[in-house]
């Protein structure tokens, strides 16, 4: 019997907005800027990282705008990808999405969770291994901690979009308005020594930061070339903090006027995030020095900060924010993401079972799927590395997306487009340039970033070729 469940159209303008946000948000704000203040070592290089990152995210966000309105249905990017260049172009999408993208994401973010509820409870971290071999594999309490967070929040959205939507709303505000409560503690209520200024006397002196083997802070000052290849590998960790901006275009079966409100929602939530990272910033060159930022223990720039303004009590508060913001982080991540596969099902591309919709119009058996590779890249240990090794794949399928505007332009000049691109056709183009000048870059400078995702992605081929020779692509 033909299952006739449909997707429902219930969420708003607000909704999309918040799914944006809270998919952004995860913990990478908290870590990076570390990573960052080593690689060019200046509160205003430090500061020009994150705002060259938002810049090309709010730039391709605005031009996804075209494509939402041009295909408001469920699978967002995949869908774009697949009306602009194929199906095979399509698959490799959908492919890297479920093989690392999108659940290599909610395992980091899931074990995330894990490690700074260690902070609350030792017994709960990953310095408790409940399992390890001689050769370094290990389980630890974390691990399994963000296993059963992915399962619970995998079954609260398989009991409809509203209870995923909840959850969205609560988690979302919750964390923006503790992170801005940080923010105006950091500048107005901090009786501790403010370093700003001495930050900025010297804001522009761009410089690596490494420590020798004795411990020894070492500063190397940093040529104009040297300084662009530091910038673009910098921008790795600001890049996937930005990341998954583009959640709210696979759910756009389940939102209201999507032809308008996605293109808003992806505006407004990037905005909003991309404000919040630079004062988050700007706050810690308040209360750290530079230095400090970039040798922040466990790259914890954020702990570190909280613990300058708050005292002790910091750390707590810190694992607090993180445990919250995680947690709607990863509910955002799994309630989107099980829409992708459900598209590529019906396009004969996915297992059949996961274009199905349960009685409450979502695609449970999707989500499930999606928990259960989830839950084994937990285990693995290797999601950390597997997301370094996709960033540079993710930028080329935005470069990817955002050509197709190009070529739709010109394939289907008369496709309806309630929402055209801001700014066409520069802003695209813009946008096209810099994501490739920072691919070239890694390609040349940082490999490790950029063969192994290439290769993820290429072994999406012979798949492609083998469900196609069986007769199982939808070819419609």
């Amino acid at each position: 019997m033909e299952n006739k469940a449909q997707f429902h159209r219930s969420l708003s303008l607000l909704d999309g907005s918040l799914m944006v946000i809270g998919s952004m948000i995860g913990s990478g704000i908290f870590i990076v800027s570390a990573d960052i203040a080593q690689s060019v070592g200046s509160a205003g290089w430090l500061i020009v990282v994150w705002l060259i990152t938002g810049f090309i995210t709010l730039t391709a966000a605005l031009s996804y705008g075209e494509l939402s309105g041009m295909y408001p249905q469920a699978g967002g990017q995949y869908v774009y990808i697949r009306e602009a260049f194929g199906k095979l172009y399509g698959f490799l999408y959908g492919w890297a999405f479920f093989a690392v993208i999108q659940t290599g994401t909610i395992a980091a973010v899931g074990v995330g969770f894990g490690k700074f509820t260690g902070y609350l409870n030792k017994s709960l971290g990953d310095e408790n291994i409940l399992y390890g071999t001689e050769n370094g594999f290990h389980i630890s309490a974390a691990q399994i901690l963000g296993i059963a967070i992915i399962i619970l929040l995998t079954y609260v959205n398989t009991r409809g979009i509203k209870s995923g939507k909840w959850i969205q709303f609560f988690f979302t505000f919750a964390k923006v308005a503790a992170m801005g409560a940080l923010i105006l503690f950091g500048f107005f209520l901090f009786k501790g020594h403010s370093v700003w200024h001495e930050n900025w006397d010297g804001g522009w002196m761009a410089k690596s930061i490494s420590k020798d083997a004795g411990g020894t802070i070492i500063h190397e000052s940093l040529s104009a070339v040297a300084l662009t290849i530091a910038i673009c590998v910098a921008m790795v960790g600001s890049i996937f903090s930005s990341d998954a901006w583009n959640n709210v275009t696979f759910i756009a079966g389940e939102i209201k006027r999507p032809e308008r409100n996605i293109g808003l929602s992806l505006f407004i939530g990037t905005l909003v995030v991309t404000l919040i990272y630079v004062c988050m910033n700007l706050m810690y060159l308040n209360v750290m020095s530079i230095s400090e930022i970039a040798n922040a223990p466990q790259r914890r720039v954020a702990t570190a900060a909280a613990l300058n303004i708050f005292g002790e009590g910091g750390a707590v508060l810190i694992a607090l924010l993180i445990m919250v913001s995680t947690f709607g982080c990863n509910n955002g991540l799994i309630l989107s993401g099980a829409r992708v596969y459900y598209t590529m099902a019906k396009d004969g591309l996915f297992l059949k079972s996961a274009g199905e919709l349960n009685d409450k119009g979502v695609p449970a058996k999707a989500l499930w799927m999606q928990c259960l590779w989830a839950s084994l890249l937990c285990l693995s240990g290797q999601y950390g590395n597997l997301l370094d090794y996709i960033v540079f794949t993710v930028l080329l399928f935005y470069i990817l997306t955002i050509a197709g505007i190009f070529k739709l332009r010109k394939t289907l000049p008369d496709h309806p487009r309630p929402y055209k691109a801001f700014g066409y056709p520069l802003i695209p183009a813009i946008y096209i340039v810099l994501a490739a000048f920072i691919c070239i870059v890694l390609l040349k400078y940082k490999p490790v970033y950029t063969w192994p995702g290439l290769i993820i992605v290429l072994a999406g081929i012979p798949i492609y070729y083998f469900v196609q020779k069986n007769g199982k692509v939808n070819n419609e």
